[in-house]
Protein backbone atom coordinates (compact mmCIF):
# COMPACT_ATOMS: atom_id res chain seq x y z
CA UNK A 1 0.00 0.00 0.00
CA UNK A 2 3.10 2.54 0.81
CA UNK A 3 3.75 2.22 -2.92
CA UNK A 4 0.55 3.08 -4.13
CA UNK A 5 0.27 6.27 -1.66
CA UNK A 6 4.22 7.04 -2.54
CA UNK A 7 2.73 7.21 -5.97
CA UNK A 8 0.09 9.73 -5.72
CA UNK A 9 2.20 11.65 -3.57
CA UNK A 10 4.48 11.80 -6.44
CA UNK A 11 1.81 13.01 -8.80
CA UNK A 12 0.36 15.59 -6.30
CA UNK A 13 4.13 17.08 -5.78
CA UNK A 14 5.01 17.33 -9.29
CA UNK A 15 1.66 18.84 -9.85
CA UNK A 16 2.22 21.73 -6.69
CA UNK A 17 5.73 22.47 -8.53
CA UNK A 18 4.52 22.89 -11.77
CA UNK A 19 1.89 25.28 -11.01
CA UNK A 20 3.95 27.17 -8.55
CA UNK A 21 7.50 26.48 -9.04
CA UNK A 22 10.72 25.11 -7.38
CA UNK A 23 10.57 24.72 -4.08
CA UNK A 24 13.90 24.46 -1.77
CA UNK A 25 15.11 21.05 -0.16
CA UNK A 26 14.06 21.91 2.89
CA UNK A 27 10.74 22.05 1.88
CA UNK A 28 10.76 18.68 -0.05
CA UNK A 29 13.02 16.82 1.84
CA UNK A 30 10.01 18.23 4.69
CA UNK A 31 7.33 16.89 3.00
CA UNK A 32 8.79 13.98 1.67
CA UNK A 33 9.57 12.42 5.33
CA UNK A 34 6.20 13.53 6.36
CA UNK A 35 4.76 11.40 3.74
CA UNK A 36 7.16 8.29 4.13
CA UNK A 37 7.35 8.25 8.68
CA UNK A 38 2.98 8.71 8.23
CA UNK A 39 2.44 5.76 6.05
CA UNK A 40 4.64 2.79 8.00
CA UNK A 41 7.51 1.21 9.95
CA UNK A 42 10.74 2.08 8.42
CA UNK A 43 13.29 -0.19 10.53
CA UNK A 44 14.84 -3.88 10.36
CA UNK A 45 14.94 -6.07 8.18
CA UNK A 46 11.69 -5.99 6.39
CA UNK A 47 12.05 -1.55 6.31
CA UNK A 48 14.62 0.33 5.22
CA UNK A 49 17.10 0.86 7.74
CA UNK A 50 18.40 -0.30 11.01
CA UNK A 51 19.45 2.33 13.88
CA UNK A 52 21.69 1.47 17.21
CA UNK A 53 18.80 0.22 19.41
CA UNK A 54 17.81 -2.17 16.69
CA UNK A 55 21.42 -3.47 16.43
CA UNK A 56 22.05 -4.56 20.19
CA UNK A 57 20.55 -4.31 23.44
CA UNK A 58 23.74 -2.93 24.78
CA UNK A 59 23.31 0.33 23.29
CA UNK A 60 19.97 1.17 24.52
CA UNK A 61 20.85 -0.72 28.31
CA UNK A 62 24.21 2.34 28.13
CA UNK A 63 22.06 5.11 27.15
CA UNK A 64 19.84 4.38 30.10
CA UNK A 65 22.59 3.87 32.66
CA UNK A 66 24.11 7.47 31.00
CA UNK A 67 20.86 9.14 32.25
CA UNK A 68 20.27 7.54 35.44
CA UNK A 69 23.65 8.21 35.98
CA UNK A 70 23.49 12.02 35.12
CA UNK A 71 20.02 12.15 37.55
CA UNK A 72 21.95 11.10 40.65
CA UNK A 73 24.57 13.76 39.81
CA UNK A 74 22.40 16.50 39.53
CA UNK A 75 20.79 15.54 42.89
CA UNK A 76 18.18 13.12 42.18
CA UNK A 77 15.73 15.81 41.17
CA UNK A 78 11.57 14.00 41.52
CA UNK A 79 10.07 14.14 39.22
CA UNK A 80 12.36 14.59 36.35
CA UNK A 81 11.33 14.51 32.24
CA UNK A 82 12.76 11.56 30.63
CA UNK A 83 12.12 12.61 26.84
CA UNK A 84 13.15 10.75 23.87
CA UNK A 85 12.87 12.15 19.66
CA UNK A 86 12.08 10.31 17.16
CA UNK A 87 12.00 7.31 19.48
CA UNK A 88 10.87 4.67 16.40
CA UNK A 89 9.48 1.55 17.98
CA UNK A 90 10.32 2.55 21.68
CA UNK A 91 13.25 -0.19 21.66
CA UNK A 92 16.17 2.30 23.00
CA UNK A 93 13.64 3.32 25.55
CA UNK A 94 12.30 0.05 26.87
CA UNK A 95 16.36 -1.14 26.86
CA UNK A 96 16.91 1.80 29.12
CA UNK A 97 14.41 1.42 31.55
CA UNK A 98 14.79 -2.42 31.79
CA UNK A 99 18.95 -1.55 32.39
CA UNK A 100 17.35 1.11 35.28
CA UNK A 101 15.15 -0.86 37.16
CA UNK A 102 17.28 -1.15 40.36
CA UNK A 103 18.63 2.47 40.24
CA UNK A 104 17.07 3.52 43.62
CA UNK A 105 14.02 6.22 43.39
CA UNK A 106 14.85 6.56 39.73
CA UNK A 107 11.53 5.26 37.76
CA UNK A 108 9.95 6.44 40.61
CA UNK A 109 10.69 10.11 39.72
CA UNK A 110 10.80 9.82 35.60
CA UNK A 111 7.63 10.93 33.74
CA UNK A 112 8.12 9.60 29.90
CA UNK A 113 8.20 12.08 27.81
CA UNK A 114 8.17 10.81 24.13
CA UNK A 115 8.11 13.16 20.90
CA UNK A 116 6.88 11.35 17.41
CA UNK A 117 4.82 12.59 14.55
CA UNK A 118 4.21 9.40 12.79
CA UNK A 119 0.95 7.67 13.77
CA UNK A 120 2.01 4.14 12.70
CA UNK A 121 5.48 4.51 15.10
CA UNK A 122 2.99 5.71 18.37
CA UNK A 123 1.21 2.59 18.22
CA UNK A 124 4.37 0.64 18.58
CA UNK A 125 5.49 2.96 21.09
CA UNK A 126 2.42 2.54 23.21
CA UNK A 127 2.53 -1.23 23.04
CA UNK A 128 6.16 -1.50 24.20
CA UNK A 129 6.01 1.20 27.25
CA UNK A 130 2.83 0.63 28.49
CA UNK A 131 3.77 -0.02 31.58
CA UNK A 132 5.57 3.53 31.80
CA UNK A 133 2.43 5.61 30.85
CA UNK A 134 4.23 7.70 28.35
CA UNK A 135 2.95 10.83 27.38
CA UNK A 136 3.54 11.20 23.48
CA UNK A 137 3.56 15.17 22.07
CA UNK A 138 3.97 16.15 18.44
CA UNK A 139 6.19 18.49 19.25
CA UNK A 140 9.06 19.91 21.75
CA UNK A 141 6.74 22.20 22.70
CA UNK A 142 4.18 20.47 24.42
CA UNK A 143 6.82 18.87 27.10
CA UNK A 144 6.03 20.47 30.50
CA UNK A 145 8.48 22.38 32.37
CA UNK A 146 10.93 20.71 34.85
CA UNK A 147 14.53 19.14 34.87
CA UNK A 148 14.94 16.89 31.82
CA UNK A 149 16.94 13.74 30.76
CA UNK A 150 16.19 14.43 27.03
CA UNK A 151 17.78 11.77 24.30
CA UNK A 152 18.09 12.14 20.40
CA UNK A 153 19.40 9.46 18.70
CA UNK A 154 19.15 9.72 14.49
CA UNK A 155 17.02 12.43 14.76
CA UNK A 156 19.13 15.53 13.92
CA UNK A 157 19.58 13.83 10.40
CA UNK A 158 16.42 13.55 9.73
CA UNK A 159 15.25 17.41 10.16
CA UNK A 160 15.33 19.67 6.80
CA UNK A 161 18.05 21.23 5.20
CA UNK A 162 18.63 23.90 2.90
CA UNK A 163 21.66 23.49 0.41
CA UNK A 164 22.87 26.27 -1.26
CA UNK A 165 25.47 26.19 -4.42
CA UNK A 166 28.63 28.56 -5.43
CA UNK A 167 28.45 29.40 -8.46
CA UNK A 168 30.62 32.36 -9.79
CA UNK A 169 31.36 33.76 -6.59
CA UNK A 170 27.90 33.87 -5.43
CA UNK A 171 26.00 31.63 -3.43
CA UNK A 172 22.69 30.08 -4.85
CA UNK A 173 19.92 28.30 -2.93
CA UNK A 174 19.19 24.73 -4.45
CA UNK A 175 15.95 24.07 -5.15
CA UNK A 176 13.64 21.25 -6.51
CA UNK A 177 12.60 21.76 -9.83
CA UNK A 178 10.37 19.13 -12.31
CA UNK A 179 12.44 18.99 -16.08
CA UNK A 180 10.80 20.04 -19.21
CA UNK A 181 8.56 17.13 -19.89
CA UNK A 182 7.21 17.55 -16.27
CA UNK A 183 7.50 14.22 -15.59
CA UNK A 184 11.47 13.95 -13.68
CA UNK A 185 12.12 15.97 -10.90
CA UNK A 186 15.43 17.84 -10.72
CA UNK A 187 18.12 20.25 -9.15
CA UNK A 188 17.63 24.02 -9.84
CA UNK A 189 19.23 27.04 -8.52
CA UNK A 190 18.26 30.26 -7.80
CA UNK A 191 20.25 33.28 -6.73
CA UNK A 192 20.50 33.72 -2.81
CA UNK A 193 21.95 36.84 -2.58
CA UNK A 194 25.37 35.93 -0.57
CA UNK A 195 28.93 36.26 -1.93
CA UNK A 196 31.36 33.88 -1.47
CA UNK A 197 34.03 35.16 -3.53
CA UNK A 198 36.91 32.51 -2.08
CA UNK A 199 34.98 29.50 -2.12
CA UNK A 200 35.18 27.30 -5.24
CA UNK A 201 32.39 26.47 -7.72
CA UNK A 202 30.04 23.52 -7.38
CA UNK A 203 30.80 23.80 -3.72
CA UNK A 204 27.72 23.08 -1.57
CA UNK A 205 26.92 24.73 2.00
CA UNK A 206 24.46 22.97 3.83
CA UNK A 207 22.29 24.48 6.69
CA UNK A 208 19.15 23.15 8.97
CA UNK A 209 17.66 25.72 10.45
CA UNK A 210 15.09 23.41 12.52
CA UNK A 211 17.96 21.40 14.31
CA UNK A 212 19.54 25.04 15.06
CA UNK A 213 16.06 26.40 17.14
CA UNK A 214 15.53 22.81 18.31
CA UNK A 215 19.23 23.20 20.01
CA UNK A 216 19.23 26.88 21.11
CA UNK A 217 15.41 26.27 22.47
CA UNK A 218 16.67 23.03 24.71
CA UNK A 219 19.61 24.96 25.63
CA UNK A 220 17.70 27.56 27.15
CA UNK A 221 15.64 25.31 28.69
CA UNK A 222 18.39 23.30 30.45
CA UNK A 223 20.25 26.69 31.37
CA UNK A 224 17.05 27.70 33.41
CA UNK A 225 15.12 24.24 34.58
CA UNK A 226 18.51 21.76 35.20
CA UNK A 227 19.14 18.64 33.49
CA UNK A 228 20.87 17.15 29.87
CA UNK A 229 20.24 16.61 26.15
CA UNK A 230 22.54 14.13 24.80
CA UNK A 231 22.64 13.91 20.94
CA UNK A 232 23.47 10.62 18.80
CA UNK A 233 23.62 10.82 15.14
CA UNK A 234 26.01 11.08 11.92
CA UNK A 235 27.63 13.57 10.95
CA UNK A 236 30.80 15.98 10.60
CA UNK A 237 32.65 18.27 13.15
CA UNK A 238 34.26 21.10 12.34
CA UNK A 239 31.43 22.48 9.86
CA UNK A 240 32.34 22.21 6.21
CA UNK A 241 31.18 22.26 2.52
CA UNK A 242 29.54 19.02 1.46
CA UNK A 243 26.37 17.71 -0.25
CA UNK A 244 25.53 14.71 2.23
CA UNK A 245 21.49 14.45 1.59
CA UNK A 246 20.65 10.94 1.44
CA UNK A 247 18.18 8.78 0.88
CA UNK A 248 17.93 5.01 1.42
CA UNK A 249 15.30 2.06 0.42
CA UNK A 250 15.14 -1.50 1.95
CA UNK A 251 18.89 -0.66 2.91
CA UNK A 252 20.05 0.83 -0.30
CA UNK A 253 20.87 4.81 -1.44
CA UNK A 254 18.95 5.68 -4.10
CA UNK A 255 18.54 8.77 -5.95
CA UNK A 256 16.58 11.05 -3.12
CA UNK A 257 15.09 12.87 -6.35
CA UNK A 258 13.41 9.16 -6.81
CA UNK A 259 10.15 7.72 -5.55
CA UNK A 260 9.56 10.90 -3.06
CA UNK A 261 7.50 9.59 0.01
CA UNK A 262 9.00 6.25 -0.53
CA UNK A 263 12.72 6.85 0.94
CA UNK A 264 13.91 8.36 4.09
CA UNK A 265 15.80 11.55 3.16
CA UNK A 266 18.48 12.26 5.96
CA UNK A 267 21.34 14.60 5.91
CA UNK A 268 24.46 14.85 8.14
CA UNK A 269 24.33 16.65 11.06
CA UNK A 270 27.33 20.12 11.48
CA UNK A 271 27.99 19.13 14.95
CA UNK A 272 29.53 22.21 15.07
CA UNK A 273 26.15 24.52 14.30
CA UNK A 274 24.76 22.41 16.98
CA UNK A 275 27.39 23.62 19.62
CA UNK A 276 27.74 27.02 18.77
CA UNK A 277 23.82 27.70 19.18
CA UNK A 278 23.86 25.87 22.16
CA UNK A 279 26.48 28.13 23.81
CA UNK A 280 24.98 30.66 22.88
CA UNK A 281 21.45 29.64 24.93
CA UNK A 282 23.37 29.80 27.73
CA UNK A 283 24.13 25.91 28.18
CA UNK A 284 27.50 24.06 28.24
CA UNK A 285 28.35 22.24 25.75
CA UNK A 286 30.12 18.22 25.86
CA UNK A 287 31.89 16.79 23.07
CA UNK A 288 31.07 15.96 20.43
CA UNK A 289 33.01 12.87 20.16
CA UNK A 290 33.01 9.70 17.92
CA UNK A 291 30.51 7.10 19.27
CA UNK A 292 33.09 4.72 19.71
CA UNK A 293 35.31 6.24 22.43
CA UNK A 294 31.90 7.18 24.00
CA UNK A 295 30.42 3.38 24.19
CA UNK A 296 33.78 2.30 25.58
CA UNK A 297 33.72 4.75 28.01
CA UNK A 298 30.42 3.84 29.28
CA UNK A 299 31.50 0.17 29.62
CA UNK A 300 30.15 -1.53 26.42
CA UNK A 301 33.05 -4.19 25.93
CA UNK A 302 32.32 -5.30 30.14
CA UNK A 303 28.33 -5.52 29.28
CA UNK A 304 29.41 -7.36 26.09
CA UNK A 305 31.45 -9.96 27.89
CA UNK A 306 28.84 -10.30 30.63
CA UNK A 307 26.28 -11.09 27.61
CA UNK A 308 28.44 -13.92 26.50
CA UNK A 309 28.78 -15.80 29.07
CA UNK A 310 25.20 -17.04 28.96
CA UNK A 311 24.46 -16.61 25.23
CA UNK A 312 24.47 -19.74 23.31
CA UNK A 313 26.71 -19.93 19.89
CA UNK A 314 24.17 -18.00 17.73
CA UNK A 315 23.64 -15.68 20.50
CA UNK A 316 27.24 -14.78 20.83
CA UNK A 317 28.18 -14.10 16.94
CA UNK A 318 24.61 -11.96 17.19
CA UNK A 319 26.40 -9.99 20.13
CA UNK A 320 29.59 -9.66 18.99
CA UNK A 321 28.86 -8.58 15.35
CA UNK A 322 26.61 -5.68 17.11
CA UNK A 323 28.85 -4.28 19.20
CA UNK A 324 31.69 -4.11 16.55
CA UNK A 325 28.64 -2.82 14.73
CA UNK A 326 28.21 0.58 17.34
CA UNK A 327 32.13 0.75 17.44
CA UNK A 328 34.14 -0.24 14.65
CA UNK A 329 35.50 3.14 13.46
CA UNK A 330 34.73 1.70 9.24
CA UNK A 331 31.06 1.14 10.64
CA UNK A 332 29.66 3.29 13.11
CA UNK A 333 32.45 4.39 15.55
CA UNK A 334 33.70 7.26 13.95
CA UNK A 335 31.12 8.34 11.46
CA UNK A 336 28.58 9.13 14.45
CA UNK A 337 29.36 11.38 16.85
CA UNK A 338 27.77 12.43 20.56
CA UNK A 339 27.23 15.63 21.92
CA UNK A 340 25.65 16.69 25.62
CA UNK A 341 24.18 19.71 26.56
CA UNK A 342 23.89 20.70 30.55
CA UNK A 343 23.62 23.88 32.31
CA UNK A 344 26.41 26.14 32.78
CA UNK A 345 28.46 24.54 35.72
CA UNK A 346 26.54 21.45 36.15
CA UNK A 347 28.23 17.83 36.48
CA UNK A 348 30.26 16.65 34.02
CA UNK A 349 28.25 13.86 32.52
CA UNK A 350 29.57 10.14 32.21
CA UNK A 351 31.77 9.71 29.10
CA UNK A 352 32.99 13.23 28.06
CA UNK A 353 35.64 13.27 31.26
CA UNK A 354 38.16 13.42 28.11
CA UNK A 355 36.32 14.93 25.04
CA UNK A 356 37.41 18.14 23.52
Amino acid sequence: MSGALADDFAVRLKTRIRQHGPISVSEYMRDCNAQYYATRDPFGAAGDFITAPEISQIFGELIGAWCADYWQRMGAPDPVLLVELGPGRGTLMADALRATKRVPGFHGALKLHLVEMSPVLRHAQRQKLADFAPQLHATITGLPAGPILLVANEFLDALPIAQFECHAGQMQERKIAVDGNGAALVIAREAAGEAAPDTPDGAIKEVCPTALAFARWIARRIARAGGTALFIDYGYYPTAFGDTLQALRHHRPVSFLDSPGDADLTAHVDFEAIATVARGGDAQVHGPMNQSAFLVSLGIEAREAALLKYATPAQQSAIRSGCRRLIEPAQMGSLFKVLAVTQQGGPMPAGFETAA
